[in-house]
């Protein structure tokens, strides 16, 4: 399933003007998906209709893939029904977000709308709740999941619990979200706003580290920015990311050698079938330079975790083999070369038996 980025805006909070600007950049750098709130329309249904219709069919022109976040007070203030959603598609809407859920019958029900839009469920809660629907033989096709953002610093969901919910979702072959925070985004759907991420560990690292982060779990698909507005380092950042392989950012050593910076930045690296606890091994690219010489430096100190080291000189038939560091060690053979930033660290749990990863250099 084809990896994407998305943003977020709020337009009962914000002016239509800065939203189309923030859409286009955020186009321009290839993000292909909206998380749309209406969870906080006040202002009557031909006034809710005039606004949204043309910032959807902005969106569209761009490309987007547009979702509204909605709730059942919503179908009250504007007098419509679940039953018929022909308002939210003369709106232009792609899907609906529903922030709270009904019994399983419901949620089938209006999958099979004449429209085609996509019932989007929440995430965020490790309960049966879309085994529930299934059961009421649901159109499937139609179906995405997406977890909750927590405004409120400390309430995010735990790493863990994160991922046990996910698995309900990928055991049934749905598209995933999750929301990741902008650092500078100050707007959100309510009047606390200490960031907007799914996952708490998330909430105060770069908004690229969180983005790799779910990707890495390979149990999330689109990842949207919870808030708004992104920097455009943000969203260049993001833009960057190769969703589909962990690439790590680090930084070399002052002595690091040309041989040494072409391996580590422009091979294709994967961890061997038979790991080991020390290290991740990427063995292929010794055999590539093994005429290549490489003599000694920065290898008589001892070895933290996220080190990168490279086999040298007195290595043997190993000199030039590649390793990332996951527990201390010392050994004069091997050269270290440099190091794994401290956020992206985290990502060394997503390295199995026969991971391809790369490097960018900080």
């Amino acid at each position: 399933m084809k990896r994407r980025l998305g943003v977020s805006i709020y337009p009962d909070h914000s002016d239509v003007t800065v939203d189309e600007a923030y859409l286009k950049k955020a186009a321009d750098y290839g993000f292909s998906r909206i998380f749309m709130s209406m969870l906080e329309v006040t202002e009557g249904k031909e006034a809710v209709a005039t606004k949204f219709t043309h910032i959807i069919h902005f969106a569209k022109e761009l490309g987007y893939e547009v979702i509204l976040d909605i709730a059942p007070s919503i179908f009250d203030e504007l007098a419509i029904s679940y039953d018929d959603l022909s308002f939210f598609h003369q709106l232009g809407a792609d899907g609906l977000r529903l922030d709270v859920g009904f019994d399983g019958n419901k949620e089938a029900m209006i999958s099979f709308n004449p429209y085609e839009m996509i019932i989007e469920l929440n995430m965020s809660n490790d309960v049966a709740y879309l085994d529930n629907i299934l059961t009421y033989q649901a159109n499937k096709p139609m179906l995405y999941g997406c977890h909750n953002f927590y405004p409120q610093n400390g309430t995010a969901l735990p790493f863990d619990f994160f991922m046990k919910c996910n698995e309900r979702f990928k055991n049934q072959g749905l598209r995933t979200a999750a929301f990741v925070n902008s650092q500078v985004g100050k707007m959100g759907p309510w009047d606390i706003n200490d960031g907007l991420p799914t996952v708490e560990m998330h909430r105060f690292l770069p908004v690229e580290v969180q983005a790799k982060h779910l990707f890495a779990t390979n149990r999330i698909d689109d990842v949207i920015i919870g808030n708004a507005y992104a920097s455009d380092d943000e969203l260049n950042a993001l833009s960057q990311i190769n969703p589909y392989q962990v690439t790590f950012d680090i930084e070399f050593v002052a002595d690091v050698n040309p041989v040494e910076k072409e391996i580590v930045k422009t091979m294709q690296h994967y961890r061997r079938g038979d790991i080991t606890d020390q290290v991740i091994r990427s063995t292929e690219v010794r055999k590539k330079f093994k005429n290549h010489e490489n003599k000694p430096h920065d290898h008589l100190q001892m070895f933290q975790k996220g080190d990168i080291v490279i086999g040298n000189d007195q290595f043997g038939k190993y000199k030039n083999e590649l390793q990332v560091v996951l527990e201390p060690h010392q050994d004069e053979r091997k050269n270290l070369v440099g190091h794994i930033i401290p956020e992206e660290q985290i990502l060394l749990d997503f390295i199995y038996p026969w991971s391809k990863f790369k490097f960018n250099e900080k």
